[in-house]
């Protein structure tokens, strides 16, 4: 088997690591300290220009990519980068009190999956909310990171978890990272391009009725939604599901348009299972793909 095909086979055992055990607690978690170190960087090297940002950034990948070189397990790598499993896991719990019409509950449990106000969204826009933070943050927690550890083995998902972290942290609008945090943004957007098609086409295989309607509202949505790849997995779900997500969100004193994503109604508290499950699905079939590519590379090399 040539190393292309042992990388995939190690990714595959990457994703299924975390399905088992989940993430290690934060207090011993090298994302999690990844963070802290960032966190301190970014308070000594802060400044209102561009330029700073782009030295943080970079000194940012070199760790994240010198992180996964050092720890030799492209396997190891994608399991620590990986959080499919605790993504779920928080989604279900939320849909579970939607179900059960606690509210408030749930309102109170958004805020672990999602940066908006939650204090005057009714139960659709909970359930809206959820399912599009399946559907983006499968993406960068599960697509994203298989597809970076195949391209580069544990540097590349090292790096690509240093890339998607610092973007949470510094890459959104506000007075501070505005300037400060466009370069972790931008790279993240990079990053993520081909990750987010890929998922797309992953959704449309999971619904072959309704594929058709996936890449219609992909092409017909996506463009609209202020990112350019959290649109493409939001409007997939939405044409997957049969609803409608998107619309105005609030981030604080912030009131921020979105475009509507899908055709039908909006979303309930049934859809986050059904979105849930839909995820799911999408690694199930990430990893077969890619246990099907070492697969045939094994074949190749045999007949060679």
């Amino acid at each position: 088997m040539s190393r292309f095909g042992r990388r995939s086979l190690a990714v595959a055992a990457g994703l299924l690591l975390d399905r088992v055990f989940g993430e290690p607690p934060a207090a011993v978690h090298p994302v999690a300290a990844f963070g802290r170190v960032m966190l301190h960087l970014e308070r000594t090297s802060w400044a209102d220009r561009r330029g700073a940002g782009v030295r943080y950034t970079a000194i940012g990948i070199a760790l994240g990519a010198g992180a996964g070189a050092l720890g030799r397990s492209t396997a190891g790598a994608v399991a620590l980068t990986s959080a499919g499993r605790e993504l779920r896991r928080v989604a279900a719990g939320i849909g579970d009190q939607l179900i059960a019409g606690d509210l408030e509950a749930a309102r109170a449990a958004l805020p672990s999956l999602v940066g908006r106000d939650p204090s005057e969204l009714d139960a659709s826009g909970v359930a809206a909310a959820v399912i599009e933070s399946l559907a983006e943050n499968t993406v960068d927690a599960v697509v994203a990171s298989a597809f970076w550890g195949l391209v580069a083995g544990a540097p590349g998902a090292g790096a690509y978890r240093a890339i998607n972290t610092m973007d949470a942290m510094v890459g959104h609008h506000s007075a501070r990272h505005e300037r400060f945090g466009w370069a972790a943004a931008r790279t993240d957007d990079v990053a993520n391009l081909l990750p987010a098609r890929l998922f797309a086409l992953l959704v449309a295989a999971q619904v072959p009725g309704r594929a058709a309607e996936v890449w219609r509202i992909v092409r017909r949505d996506a463009g609209a939604h202020p990112s350019p790849n959290a649109g493409v997995a939001e409007a997939a779900v939405a044409a997957a599901l049969g609803r409608q997500l998107g619309g105005p969100l609030r981030y604080g004193e912030r009131l921020e348009e979105r475009p509507r994503l899908g055709d039908g109604p909006r979303p309930g508290a049934t859809d986050v299972v059904r979105a849930r499950e839909l995820v799911d699905r999408v690694e199930w079939s990430l990893i077969g793909l890619l246990v099907a590519v070492a697969v045939v590379d094994h074949l190749r090399d045999r007949r060679a």
